[in-house]
């Protein structure tokens, strides 16, 4: 097999990305695959979905030129399958699916409205098996604008996959609902009584840039103290948006969203009583490109 390209698109609460991976059965040296772009524009269509309850024209419209110029960039790169994947914010717009019938339309680009099980689910099977040790439990958390994913791993199996509707812009919108916080807690506590002790796996991209940000962290093994999330936390908090961005060297779409992601982080860990994090670098994105590899029989979503 020669080397291959494939593209994953998500299409999330805060940004959209495009990750594009090469496959190289050949050269196992290098490791099978790796990644050759990746781009993210923080569009915050749950901005829009979470307080009005549908995507505006001027998102809608933004989104679709992104839609052509991944298209674009997918030829570029001469992808041979894909998969473009819409999450929380496009699941609670109610012209949601009207906006991927006419990005279909106008790109040939066809997007799939997945819900918080499947999201889950493709993260979960992002070949994650190596992260865990036998006779461990493990609660692989991922926190997105919209959404917050876990999986409980016990002895290497999937035991539960939930999704909840507490995410970063869901929380800066002010609409998240007390009942979903309550289940959350509720689950956690029973987790927590069965399966205790459990490890934390963190997954997103603001437990990641906690990770780099805290200065007490063990980065052989990239694990991250609560103690040292907690400091970050309290250190991030009394600052203004601005204050975080000349501080911290934070992107403006990071500045804000980071605090309401580490408020979820330390809530998971408070209920299970974990220690630390782990924080792999591993996403949504990342599963769904090892999704395709594992299922690609021939059919493809070639961008034409």
């Amino acid at each position: 097999m020669k080397k291959v390209n494939y593209a994953a698109i998500d299409i999330g609460s805060n940004a959209v990305r495009l990750l594009i991976k090469c496959v190289n059965e050949e050269n196992s040296e290098e490791g099978l695959m790796s990644k050759i772009q990746l781009i993210r524009v923080p569009l915050r269509l749950g901005e829009d979905s979470f307080t009005t309850g549908e995507i505006s024209k001027e998102k809608a419209v933004k989104l679709l030129r992104l839609m052509k110029a991944y298209k674009q960039l997918m030829r570029i790169y001469e992808v041979v399958d894909y998969r473009a994947c819409a999450t929380s914010a496009m699941r609670d717009a109610a012209n949601g699916k009207e906006i991927v019938r006419r990005i279909k339309q106008k790109t040939g680009i066809c997007i799939e409205i997945i819900d918080g099980q499947e999201e889950a689910h493709i993260v979960y099977d992002n070949h994650i098996e190596q992260l865990f040790e036998s006779g461990q439990n493990y609660l692989y958390v991922d926190v997105g604008g919209g959404s917050t994913e876990i999986n409980l791993i016990s002895d290497g199996e999937l035991k539960s996959s939930h999704s909840y509707n507490i995410g970063t812009v869901r929380m800066l919108s002010g609409m998240v609902k007390d009942g979903v916080k309550e289940q959350l807690r509720a689950d956690l506590e029973a987790i927590a009584k069965e399966f205790a002790p459990i490890n934390i796996i963190g997954s997103g991209g603001n437990i990641n840039k906690l990770y780099r940000l805290a200065e007490k962290k063990d980065k052989k093994s990239a694990f991250l103290p609560i103690k040292s999330l907690q400091d970050m936390y309290e250190s991030l908090k009394v600052l203004s948006k601005e204050q975080r961005i000349k501080q911290f060297k934070l992107k403006p779409d990071r500045a804000d969203v980071i605090v309401p992601a580490a408020e979820i982080f330390l809530e998971v860990a408070r209920q299970v009583q974990a220690t630390g994090i782990s924080v792999p670098t591993i996403g949504l994105s990342d599963g769904i490109i090892d999704s395709l590899y594992t299922n690609h029989t021939g059919q493809s979503n070639s961008p034409g």
